[in-house]
């Protein structure tokens, strides 16, 4: 397993722009399937972004598909969330999480089970 620690969460008005970070140790990571997750309060985790280990295949949510852009940077170990045109219903706390798992063994979306290192989440708040 690697360990995960996200950041570049905070508050920001309806519009606005965050970038979230995913920084990783572990010299197995750069070879991990990526994704970022969101729980917001009384809701149920669900799947945001995901990137594969090469960075070269994408895949997002319906919600948020042409507003976020998830990419990676093998050399700082680090994965990125780039939010723009935030809505109040973005408002979650945001985990990023990543797993050995092939890009083509996940499930579409892909859930929560299919990765097995999760880090403590980011929380991000859009005001209307």
């Amino acid at each position: 397993q690697v360990q995960l620690a996200e950041s570049g969460g905070g508050l920001v008005q309806a519009g606005g722009s965050l970038r979230l970070s995913c920084a990783a140790s572990g010299r197995t990571f750069s070879a991990h399937t990526v994704g970022w997750f969101r729980q917001a309060p009384g809701k149920e985790r669900e799947f945001v972004a995901a990137i594969s280990w090469s960075g070269g295949s994408t895949y997002y949510a319906n919600s948020v598909k042409g507003r976020f852009t998830i990419s990676r940077d093998k050399v700082k170990n680090t994965v990125y969330l780039q939010m723009n045109s935030l809505k109040p219903e973005d408002t979650a706390v945001y985990y990023c999480a990543a797993d050995p798992k092939g890009w083509y063994f996940l499930d579409w979306p892909p859930q929560s089970a299919d990765f097995g290192s999760w880090g403590q989440g980011t929380q991000v708040t859009v005001s209307s």
